[in-house]
C-alpha cells in the first residue's frame, strides 16, 4: 500500500505537466539542502551564453527523471515485470539522487579545481551520508545505483545507453534552448520497454524511435553541449578557475566564499572526500559561488585572472578553430609566437591564452551496454544491426574534433 501523500506534493513541470511523488521520502529526500543545492547548479553550464533560454538546473533535470522512471517502472509492471513496492521506492531514490554530486557548472571544477573528481562518485558519497541520516531507507537505492541489485535492468534505467536520466536532458535541453533537433518519444520509447532475461529490451515497434533517439543525441552534442562557443566559454571558465588556484596556492589572496577559498586554497583529491569536512565544504560550493568570485576577479590586481574573468563575465570570447584533423605544429607555433608579441606575455603563461584539445562525440558505444531490439519471434538483437537505417551504423564510430582556441587579434 502507497504512503498516504498530501496534494502538495505535485510539482508543474514545464516538460511534462504536472509531476506527482508517490512516496514520502522522495518528498523528504527533495526538501533536504544537499538536493535543493540542485537549484543552483546549472544543468547545461555556460550553453546559456549561445541559447540564452537555456538556464535551467539540475533540480528540474532530476524531479524529470523521477517522473520517467515511475512511468518506465509501472509500464514494466503491466507487462507482467516483476517489482516490488520497496524496488520501485529504490529506483526512485536512485535516479532523484543520481547527480545530487554534480560541482558548480556540471564539470568545471572536474577539470580545474578538483582535478580527477568525479561526480558519479560524489554522488554515490552523498548517497551514502544521505543513507545514514535516514535511518538506512536508501540501502535497495544504492544497490540499485552501483548495478549491485539482482535485477539488473532497474540499474540500466539508471545509467545505461537508454536510461532515464538521456531521456530526460535531451528532451529538456532540447524545449529550454529552442533546438528542436533534441525531441525525442520519451513517452513512446517508455511504453516499448520491456525485460528478457533481467535485461533491458525495447519491443520491435519501437526501432525507429530508438534511431530517432540516437540521432537526435548526436545532433544535440554539436549543436548545444559541443557547440564551439560553449566549447570556448566552458574551457575559458576552467581557465580562470585555474589561475584563481595557482595564485591562491601561491599566496595570493583571491576573492571568495568560504567555501570557494577552501577549494582554492587547498590541494583536494578524489579520496579527500570521504573526510566529513571536504564533503560538506563540496556541498556549499554551488554556481553562484563561482560567478560571484569571477565577477570581482575582473579588478583583480592579476592581469591574467583579471583578463580571463572579463573575458567570461563580458562575453569577449576569444576565437576557436576546429578540425577535424589534430592541429598542426606549424599553426600552433604562429599562434604563440602572435601571442607572446601582441598580449606581452612569457611563454611559460601561453597556456592561460592558447588552448587546444579535442572533444569526442559518440552517439552509441556498444561497449558500454547494447541497445536490446526483441522481435516477435522471440529473438534479441543489437540496434545497430536491427535497424535498416545507415544513420545508425555511423553513429556507432565516435567523431572527433580538435580545436584551438587563442586570443582575437
Amino acid at each position: 500500500m502507497q504512503e498516504k501523500i498530501n496534494k502538495r506534493k505535485v510539482f508543474n513541470d514545464p516538460v511534462y505537466g504536472f509531476i506527482t511523488i508517490p512516496y514520502k521520502i522522495i518528498f523528504d529526500l527533495i526538501e533536504h539542502p544537499y538536493f535543493q543545492r540542485l537549484r543552483r547548479i546549472s544543468q547545461l553550464g555556460l550553453s546559456h551564453m549561445v541559447y540564452p533560454g537555456a538556464l535551467h538546473n539540475r533540480f528540474h533535470h532530476a524531479l524529470g527523471t523521477c517522473h520517467l522512471m515511475l512511468l518506465a517502472i509501472n509500464n514494466l509492471k503491466m507487462k507482467g515485470v516483476e517489482i516490488s513496492e520497496s524496488e520501485t521506492k529504490g529506483a526512485l531514490i536512485a535516479i532523484l539522487l543520481h547527480d545530487v554530486g554534480h560541482g558548480p557548472y556540471s564539470h568545471a571544477l572536474e577539470h580545474s579545481v578538483v582535478e580527477g573528481s568525479n561526480h558519479e562518485d560524489l554522488s554515490l558519497m552523498i548517497m551514502k551520508k544521505l543513507n545514514h541520516e535516514f535511518d538506512g531507507q536508501l540501502e535497495e537505492a544504492i544497490e540499485i545505483f552501483t548495478g549491485n541489485h539482482p535485477k539488473k535492468f532497474l540499474h540500466q534505467l539508471v545509467s545505461s545507453q537508454l536510461d532515464v536520466d538521456r531521456l530526460d536532458y535531451l528532451k529538456r535541453d532540447s524545449f529550454y534552448s529552442g533546438v528542436s533537433e533534441g525531441i525525442v518519444g520519451n513517452e513512446r520509447i517508455i511504453k516499448m520497454l520491456d525485460v528478457r532475461d533481467n535485461k533491458l529490451v525495447v519491443e520491435e515497434k519501437g526501432i525507429y524511435s530508438i534511431e530517432k533517439f540516437l540521432v537526435a543525441r548526436r545532433l544535440m552534442y554539436w549543436q548545444v553541449y559541443l557547440h564551439k562557443t560553449v566549447l570556448v566559454a566552458e574551457t575559458l571558465l576552467a581557465n580562470v578557475l585555474k589561475r584563481a588556484k595557482v595564485l591562491a596556492g601561491s599566496g595570493t589572496k583571491v576573492f571568495g566564499s568560504p567555501a570557494m577559498r577552501f577549494f582554492l586554497e587547498n590541494s583536494i583529491a578524489q579520496e579527500d572526500f570521504a573526510k566529513e569536512e571536504v564533503l560538506l565544504k563540496y556541498l556549499n560550493l554551488d554556481d553562484y559561488d563561482v560567478m560571484g568570485a569571477i565577477k570581482v576577479w575582473q579588478n583583480h590586481e592579476d592581469k591574467i585572472l583579471s583578463y580571463l574573468a572579463n573575458q567570461l563575465v563580458q562575453r569577449r570570447f576569444p576565437k576557436i578553430q576546429l578540425s577535424n584533423e589534430p592541429i598542426s605544429a606549424n599553426l600552433l607555433h604562429d599562434i604563440e609566437k602572435q601571442t607572446i608579441k601582441i598580449m606581452d606575455v612569457t611563454k611559460e603563461l601561453l597556456p592561460y591564452y592558447v588552448m587546444t584539445g579535442k572533444v569526442k562525440n559518440n552517439a552509441y558505444d556498444k561497449n558500454q551496454g547494447a541497445i536490446n531490439i526483441l522481435f516477435k519471434d522471440g529473438t534479441i538483437k543489437d540496434v545497430a544491426e536491427a535497424a535498416d537505417s545507415l544513420s545508425i551504423s555511423s553513429l556507432i564510430a565516435p567523431v572527433e574534433k580538435h580545436y584551438i582556441i587563442y586570443p582575437r587579434f
